[in-house]
């Protein structure tokens, strides 16, 4: 079993930065080789990719909305994955989660069901 446990959201300006954080933990075993994501989720609207990064930080994704704006990197040494945000907008305001599956190959996915854990979330609001 896997926990993960976010962080870092909260309530920001248009055009302002938010570092969301997302701390794994394995209850079994360490909390190695796990493609790690960033998913979001808006009132009314079905949860979105956002971005994804491999175990060994060597590929990430993003989702066109957010490109040249978010940043996703990890730290294996503290089980942890990072989304840095910068120049949100209103429309970024959504509950981000974290997701993980246990996979260490060069695939990468942007699909819910690809991830078998995910955080329960933290809420991101950004005012006009």
């Amino acid at each position: 079993q896997v926990q993960l446990e976010e962080s870092g959201g909260g309530l920001v300006q248009a055009g302002g930065s938010l570092r969301l954080s997302c701390a794994g933990a394995a209850s079994r075993g360490a909390f190695v080789r796990y493609h790690m994501a960033w998913f979001r989720q808006a009132p009314g609207k079905e949860r979105e990719f956002v971005s994804a990064i491999t175990w060994a930080a060597g590929k990430t994704k993003y989702a066109d909305s957010v490109k040249g704006r978010f940043t996703i990197s990890r730290d294996n040494a503290r089980n942890t994955v990072y989304l840095q945000m910068n120049s949100l907008k209103p429309e970024d305001t959504a509950v981000y989660y974290c997701a993980a599956v246990h996979w260490d190959g060069d695939e990468i996915w942007d699909e819910t069901e690809e991830y078998d854990f995910w955080g329960q979330g933290t809420q991101v609001t950004v005012s006009s």
